[in-house]
């Protein structure tokens, strides 16, 4: 079939959605703060020298005027918070010490042979061979993290990104934003004291990347808080901040595989478990009833696979949706937290990144993949939320919550493999994924079969139009490539785009940005405008039908 391209901007697609006039996943209240990502990041790029120093200045903590509000002394607290993340970061470094002194006698060993042996480590496949690669470093060169190969052997290489991103704001009082050559784009972020870089080959946009370095940089404050960060270079400008992070790379490892299989990043949303709106009402309910009485409780979040099931927050406090990606990547890269209840503190950037909460995680029970996590102000809280997590489990037990939440986690095997969208009613189509822009809630079908592609060629082998060959299905990569580019334009802040429709040999897909939602559709191949128009009229009228299901539409607090 011949590939063909339809774009249009004008078309008008008319829908009823409900009387009371709110998109689909929309309410009075979020849980979540609501969000563009490609605007805040479109924005980061765009900052000046001093907008950039600004925006790293400590502002005032969210956690000192929790504790303020509640009673407890700010000053013990403050204190207790810089003494415990210290603690547990120079244990880390102790352990730590040994191996960065073997790694420096190896690179010194390496220098007194000479440069070549660097040179050639640049050329090796573990670098060459990706198709994008990510670097920090301290605004003095020093390694810090690489997403491939080993640090020690890329010293050469950072000292030369140092010298561009200080050449270009010592000439020009300007940023370095980006490098572009034929087959690869280098885009920098810098942020205070360190620098990031992705080097790309794929058809990600620049912002894309600031997003992906941005969130790199935020698991990294989740570890250390941005004070700390910060006052650690004032103090020795070229401090190898690997004594403090050791440890945490595999959360950054895991964060940016994450970010290439989950199009909640791109979309600044969380994705919520479908759930009968009873089951959902009965753990929320549980998580209040239980935990109400006590004072300093912030956050009690329930999760389970990368998605949110519950919310309850302290009145006045909401959450950004990046800052439940972390938690959500915390989670999914600690294996530990399946077989012991753990105490752990957590910086939450967008919420506070001057200091720590407290958080007790642990998943529900043995037989239920759902993990709590219930977030504090207070370091001495431990057995009251033990105690706590322990009673609502038995709740959500006795009212068949967890059964409920194994059978939402088990869904994807009970769906007929031909068809996997035949429960919505509409064949047509193959993907779609809907982000309601008020509440930051992300709804996504199940990704397409193999069974279902196979069949539709079939069907069409007589009329010659699709040749038959062998079919793979495509990966969660392969569906956040072919979505990047339609949020890229949807998103462009020169030129937005509002609706595009485009067909090639492989697929149709229709994007779709109004005030309310953001949507995106995925077609055969030979799908028609009408009929791809006709077919999202009625998923909209099926997502609002099911939008208690599907959204959490409730913002409950304590």
């Amino acid at each position: 079939m011949a590939s063909t391209s339809k774009d249009s901007t004008n078309c008008t697609i008319a829908h009823n959605n409900s009387t009371d006039n709110l998109e689909p996943g929309a309410c009075p209240e979020s849980i979540l703060n609501p969000t563009d990502s490609f605007e805040e990041f479109a924005s980061e790029m765009s900052s000046s020298l001093q907008d950039r120093d600004n925006s790293l200045t400590a502002k005032c903590s969210t956690i000192s005027e929790i504790q303020s509000e509640i009673g407890e002394s700010s000053k013990e607290n403050v204190q207790m918070k810089n003494t415990k993340s210290s603690d547990d970061l120079q244990n880390k470094a102790t352990v730590s010490a040994s191996a960065s002194s073997s790694n420096l006698t190896e690179q010194n060993g390496v220098d007194e042979d000479g440069d070549n042996d660097k040179d050639d480590y640049l050329q090796s496949p573990e670098l060459v061979n990706k198709e994008k690669h990510v670097f920090i470093l301290s605004s003095a060169g020093k390694p810090i993290y690489s997403r491939y190969g080993n640090e020690d052997k890329l010293a050469g290489l950072c000292g030369l990104i140092q010298a561009l991103v200080s050449v270009v704001e010592e000439q020009n009082q300007d940023i370095l934003r980006s490098i572009n050559t034929k087959d690869c784009k280098a885009v920098f972020l810098v942020k205070g004291p360190l620098i990031l870089v992705a080097m790309s080959k794929s058809n990600e946009s620049e912002t894309q990347l600031v997003l992906q370095l941005t969130y790199a940089f935020n698991q990294i404050v989740s570890v250390l808080t941005l004070t700390q960060l910060n006052r650690i270079f004032e103090q020795r400008r070229n401090y190898d901040l690997r004594r403090l992070l050791a440890g945490a790379e595999r959360l950054i490892d895991n964060l940016l595989i994450f970010m290439e299989k989950d199009p909640a990043f791109l979309l600044g949303a969380v994705r919520c478990l479908p759930l009968p709106e009873k089951a959902r009402e009965n753990i929320t309910n549980a998580i209040i009833s239980t935990c109400n009485k006590i004072r300093d409780l912030v956050f009690a979040i329930m999760i389970a696979g990368n998605q949110l099931i519950t919310l309850v927050r302290m009145k006045k406090y909401t959450l950004h949706p990046s800052d439940i990606h972390l938690l959500f990547n915390l989670v999914r890269s600690s294996e530990s937290f399946k077989t012991a209840e753990s105490w752990t503190p957590i910086c939450l950037p967008k919420f506070d990144a001057t200091g720590f909460l407290h958080g007790h995680v642990s998943y529900i029970s043995d037989d239920c993949q759902a993990c709590l996590l219930l977030l504090t102000v207070r370091h001495d809280a431990f057995f009251t939320l033990s105690q706590a997590k322990h009673t609502i489990a038995e709740k959500l037990r006795r009212a068949n919550c967890l059964v409920a939440i194994n059978d939402a986690l088990n869904r994807n095997e009970e769906l007929p493999t031909t068809n996997p969208l035949k429960h919505i009613g509409i064949a047509e189509i193959r993907h779609f994924m809907y982000k309601s822009k008020s509440t930051a809630q992300l709804f996504t079908s199940d990704p397409i079969s193999l069974d279902r592609l196979q069949d539709y060629r079939i069907r069409h082998k007589e009329s010659g139009d699709v040749t038959v060959k062998k079919i793979e299905k495509l990966s969660d990569i392969d569906y956040v490539r072919n979505y990047r580019k339609f949020c890229s334009q949807i998103h462009c802040t020169s030129i937005p785009a509002k609706l595009i429709f485009r067909s090639n040999s492989h697929d149709t897909v229709l994007a779709w940005v109004t005030n309310g939602f953001e949507l995106y559709v995925t077609f055969d191949p030979l799908m028609e405008k009408d009929h791809a128009i006709r077919a999202v009229d009625r998923l909209i009228q099926w997502i609002k039908k099911e939008e208690h299901r599907i959204f959490i539409m409730n913002a409950p607090t304590f």
